[in-house]
């Protein structure tokens, strides 16, 4: 028993091997997020596609529940990896330029570990995550044009000539 134990750890240990260099590396990667979240030209729906994904790994609330081991955790990075992948996408070209000179990262190694991450998740996920963007915009549009319709907020032409930007 001890031995098929050992190997199961064992096993879950080489899994995970991918994630070695960027858990190496999360200190620096972590700065850059943080940096390019309290940006001003970073759009605001990759902002919140990180706060949506705080909030489910830190909400008791999860896909396959807690109690269930080892499994339990991947819902989590698997959320984690999909928030940032699409976080990063969304960041100008230019802006992420500038923070990764600004903080000294390499920009091949962070693509480099970033397609490790992404080698993790199904294609399947990865296409459907794609549209998580393009629907909290379509979300909040809706929501908007409800509260607008009800009273509760008023817009102006300049503000609607953004919106439909």
């Amino acid at each position: 028993m001890a031995l098929r134990s050992t190997l199961r750890l064992g096993l879950t240990a080489v899994s995970f091997w991918p994630f070695l260099p960027i858990a190496a590396r999360a200190p620096v990667y972590g700065r850059l997020v943080f940096e390019l979240a309290i940006d001003k030209r970073v759009p605001w729906v990759r902002k919140a596609i990180l706060g949506l994904a705080a909030a489910y790994v830190i909400s008791p609330i999860d896909f396959i529940p807690d109690f269930i081991p080892f499994i339990s955790r991947v819902d989590d990075v698997v959320v984690t990896i999909i928030a940032l992948d699409l976080f990063l996408e969304g960041v100008p070209r230019e802006l992420m330029i500038e923070k990764m000179y600004t903080l000294g990262i390499d920009g091949r190694e962070l693509e480099r570990d970033m397609e490790a991450a992404r080698r993790f998740l199904p294609l399947p996920i990865r296409t459907i995550a794609r549209r998580l963007p393009a629907l909290i915009e379509a979300s909040a549009d809706v929501v908007r044009a409800e509260l607008e319709a009800r009273g509760y907020i008023e817009t102006d032409d300049k503000d609607k000539e953004a919106i439909s930007a």
